[in-house]
């Protein structure tokens, strides 16, 4: 039986979350990746690992109604899963069981309006007359309208599973190739030229609602002898542009997703200071699951479903507070015993609820529910 995941743009970061079911899939069933491609090519973390991307260029309307026939024309599969409310991947996947009527699953890891609403009234209103952006503010509005037309409904948190309902199936990662014994330390920080400071990273896009101005200005406080490694960050990028000149921060550009152990382990302190936005209502960040799954001390915020995920297993401060930020780095920076301890229970919670193991107990049943819908009987392989 073949899959098709559908994402609503291959050359953007969100790319990531229909990378992760089409990896969870792949054992069982014949999987890809399809879907328009706004920017250049597919999103550079994920174009050389181990899943198939087929993608059609695209563009703005009216341009883009030219090619929704070529993309569903790649929509083959016996079952669909559209990563995400949003026209071009949730919109084409209605259009597409219509035409091939197969079984259609919605998997939903943010909130898409949120992403909208954080501009205030005004900017809502200029977003909603952007008619010219297929994804844009009014057409994914739309989309949201029509989530119940799905066959079956997955969510990433807490917020979505009770705005939309739907199975829960948060972020995962494969804790058996994520072991942080098989990667070496030593060489993860030579390679980062480090020297003998701790290193406290963040690793993954550096949008504002992730708090990165507050973890540049927190890694300031927290002492001599301490760098901040962001990782995902062009050092280019006009957005690095204010910690360019900080003796503080080290800033590497995007790497591929199967190299992300390779720089975690490095890390003393992971930090991932979300802060309370619209934006991060119903997110979960993906990176806290890296750092879960690699051992490491995660410092993190009290936003979404962030304090279930970590109880007793991470350290929380409230959104915004950079004070509270400094001091539970340097806490954890000074006390490496309880840091470690931390990142033990982290893996191992981790490995009970949030490995690969434990998402495909909860995906494989669902997929399985839907295949006489499709005409076929599954087999194991």
């Amino acid at each position: 039986m073949k899959i098709s995941v559908l994402a609503f743009d291959l050359s953007d970061n969100a790319t990531g979350r229909a990378d992760l079911l089409a990896r969870l899939l792949a054992p069982r069933y014949e999987v890809d990746v399809v879907g328009p491609e706004f920017g250049d090519g597919v999103w550079a973390p994920v174009r050389d690992g181990a899943v198939k991307y087929r993608g059609v260029s695209a563009g703005r309307y009216p341009g883009f109604a030219r090619r929704v026939r070529d993309v569903l024309d790649l929509v083959d599969g016996d079952v669909l899963v559209a990563s995400k409310p949003r026209p071009t991947s949730f919109g084409l996947a209605l259009l597409a069981r219509r035409h091939r009527r197969r079984p259609l699953v919605l998997d939903i890891d943010d909130w898409e309006l949120g992403f909208f609403y954080h501009s205030g009234a005004w900017g809502r209103v200029g977003r909603a007359l952007n008619l010219s952006d297929p994804n844009g503010l009014s057409w994914t509005w739309l989309a949201e309208k029509f989530v119940d037309r799905a066959d079956a409904v997955t969510v990433a948190s807490r917020f979505l599973e009770q705005r939309f309902g739907g199975t829960l199936l948060p972020h995962v990662r494969d804790t058996e190739a994520w072991d942080p014994a098989r990667y070496d330390r030593a060489a993860s920080r030579a390679r980062l030229e480090v020297d003998t400071r701790k290193v406290v990273m963040f690793l993954g896009t550096p949008r504002q609602h992730k708090g990165l101005d507050d973890l540049v200005e927190a890694v300031g406080l927290a002492g001599s002898g301490v760098v901040l490694v962001l990782v995902g960050v062009d050092p280019a990028s006009a957005r690095a542009r204010p910690w360019s000149g900080l003796g503080h921060v080290k800033m590497i550009g995007e790497i591929p997703f199967d190299d992300v152990p390779r720089y975690l382990v490095a890390a003393d302190v992971v930090a991932i200071p979300q802060r309370a936005t619209t934006d991060t209502l119903g997110q979960v960040p993906a990176k806290l699951f890296d750092a879960m799954a690699l051992a490491r001390p995660i410092v993190s915020t009290t936003v979404s479903m962030i304090p279930e995920i970590l109880d007793g297993c991470g350290c929380l401060v409230p959104p915004g507070n950079v004070l509270a930020l400094a001091g539970a780095i340097r806490r954890l920076l000074e006390n490496a015993d309880e840091a470690a301890a931390l990142g033990r229970r982290a893996r191992e919670r981790c490995d009970a609820r949030y490995s690969f193991r434990a998402a495909r107990a909860t995906l494989f049943p669902l997929i399985d529910s839907l295949a006489p819908r499709a005409g076929h009987t599954h087999r194991e392989r």
